[in-house]
């Protein structure tokens, strides 16, 4: 399950509200909590932007 965090990160990613170096940061940040199917999650919803 993705946490709210997670979610927040994504739609800012999708809006554009991160330079790719702040995105890049941010996700680094909290990567390290995710689940391998969590990541896969968020690979396949970052692809499909």
């Amino acid at each position: 399950m993705i946490t709210k965090e997670v979610r927040e990160w994504m739609q800012k990613v999708e809006r554009g509200q991160y330079s790719y170096n702040d995105a890049m940061k941010e996700f680094m940040r909290f990567s390290s909590f995710l689940t391998r199917e969590e990541m896969k999650m968020i690979q396949s919803k970052i692809k499909s932007m």
